[in-house]
């Protein structure tokens, strides 16, 4: 997986799926032991939506469990399924099955803060230690800007052992408070000096949380009900704390060894809240990121901002093309497109969006890429730019 478009950020990311192979590679010992876009397109037709779904299908055949692809263009949606949402019992995919939406979470968070920066209540220019006293070293000198575009150089948490020790006895569910996923990040050396670069981190978009929970006083899970699901009737979107999702569901899988891959659905979302967190299905998060772009969550001025852009390589402000912003980045497909991805052990999900919102792509399988065979990852990414860039 060589381009930012599928998943999260290109930059850290080989470090972390390496970790997330390892990590979920010692369960299964454990357990053993244990017992504004550029070129829109237009919609689909009949025609099209035909050749999508053997596109759909050829992720499946090339090795996925199963697929789900949503494509939306104004008041048109066409959602086309694949293979086995839950492998053990033989259920198909469903349109409208659950699952774990991962990173794309952090659009959710950074629209709170950013409503909050709109109210009054925040600037993006407050420093960390404003906010959350004695928690960051040189928190003076990281911004909720920085937190939020990943350009404060603090160390991603998932790739530390502490962080993985409780997971390698074999406690699938066990809980992590956000503080204490913060203390991990910042115990180690930062990559480099606020605003001098660029590394995608998780413990930013945790950090995020707490300041959103000190502020308002409120869980982040009460204020996204609040801000996000409620206004916008997504009743099909949680934020969970304990295992578990909604049913309907996709299970999610992770090839552990040899086949078959084991379900991996059960871990803790306490592993990734503010960052990942969010269980979503393929029509609740197309809704979200149309309110969204369409203005709905945001007055202009927070828009604006974040849809300012940085380099993934410099972590300096980019005018055109691909980069990250506040939550949301712009996309490399030949068409642009505004563009979250996210992965968890069992979940690879992408959504793409117009700048109006209107033209929409939401693609989900359900299991990770790091241990899905190199040809489905592929073709993920090319059916990305096809159902997004070139159905007509």
């Amino acid at each position: 997986m060589t381009s930012s478009q599928h998943q999260e950020p290109n930059v850290g990311r080989g470090r972390k799926l390496a970790v997330w192979g390892a990590m979920l590679s010692c369960l299964m010992v454990a357990a053993a032991i244990a017992a504004s876009a550029m070129a829109t397109p237009t919609t689909a037709t009949n025609t099209e939506a035909a050749g999508l779904q053997k596109d759909v299908d050829a992720l499946v055949a090339a090795g996925a469990p199963g697929a789900l692809l949503l494509v939306r263009d104004g008041n048109r949606t066409v959602r086309l399924t694949a293979g086995l949402g839950n492998v053990a019992r033989k259920t198909p995919m469903r349109p409208g099955d659950h699952f774990k939406i991962a990173s794309l979470t952090k659009s959710y968070t950074a629209t709170v803060v950013l409503q909050l920066v709109g109210e009054g209540k925040l600037s993006l220019d407050d420093n960390v230690e404003q906010r959350l006293p004695g928690l960051v070293p040189n928190g003076r000198k990281i911004t909720i800007r920085q937190l939020l575009n990943h350009t404060s150089g603090l160390f991603d948490y998932f790739e530390l052992p502490k962080f993985l020790k409780p997971y390698l006895s074999g406690n699938f569910g066990y809980y992590w408070a956000p503080r204490q996923l913060v203390r991990m990040g910042v115990s180690h050396k930062p990559l480099f000096a606020p605003g001098r670069g660029y590394s995608y981190s998780n413990t930013n978009y945790v950090l995020a949380q707490l300041i959103v929970e000190r502020v308002t006083g409120k869980s982040l899970a009460t204020e996204l009900k609040r801000r996000i699901f409620q206004p916008l009737h997504l009743r099909d979107t949680i934020y969970p704390t304990k295992p578990g999702l909604p049913s309907p569901y996709a299970h999610g899988y992770k090839l552990l060894g040899k086949p078959p891959a084991t379900d991996v659905t059960g871990l803790s979302p306490s592993m990734s809240p503010g960052s990942g967190a969010i269980v979503s299905t393929a029509r609740d998060v197309a809704d979200f990121y149309r309110a969204l772009l369409s203005g709905r969550l945001l007055k202009p001025r927070q828009m604006q901002a974040m849809k300012t852009n940085v380099s993934e390589r410099t972590g300096k402000v980019v005018v055109a093309g691909p980069g990250y912003g506040l939550g949301i980045g712009m996309s490399p497909l030949t068409c642009g497109g505004w563009t979250h991805g996210g992965e968890l052990p069992g979940y690879q999900a992408q959504a793409i969006s117009s700048g109006d919102g209107r033209r929409q792509v939401v693609l989900v399988v359900n299991q990770d890429p790091s241990s899905l065979p190199k040809r489905v990852n592929t073709l993920f990414d090319k059916l990305l730019e096809k159902a997004y860039c070139h159905s007509a």
